[in-house]
C-alpha cells in the first residue's frame, strides 16, 4: 500500500511574544533594505526568483502590524 502522507501545522508565533518594538523595527528596516536590493536587481535583470519580491513586501506588512500591536499593548500596560 501507498505510505500516508502526513503534513506538520507551522505553529505561528507572535513576534510580539519574542522580540521588542526595538528588534521588530531593526528588522523592518533589514526588509525594506533587501526589497529595495531586490527591486533593483529585478530591473536590471539579475533576479532569479521575482516572487522574493512579494513574500518581502508581505514579512513588511507583518512586521508593520507586529509593530502596532505591540504598541498597542504596551499603551495598555500603562
Amino acid at each position: 500500500m501507498a505510505e500516508k502522507k502526513t503534513t506538520v501545522k507551522k505553529v505561528a508565533v507572535k513576534a510580539t511574544e519574542v522580540k521588542t518594538i526595538e528588534q521588530l523595527v531593526e528588522e523592518l528596516s533589514t526588509k525594506q533594505n533587501d526589497l529595495l536590493e531586490a527591486r533593483r536587481s529585478h530591473a536590471a535583470g539579475e533576479l532569479i526568483n521575482p516572487r522574493v519580491l512579494t513574500s518581502t513586501k508581505k514579512e513588511i506588512a507583518r512586521l508593520h502590524t507586529a509593530i502596532r500591536a505591540a504598541e498597542l499593548a504596551q499603551e495598555e500596560s500603562k
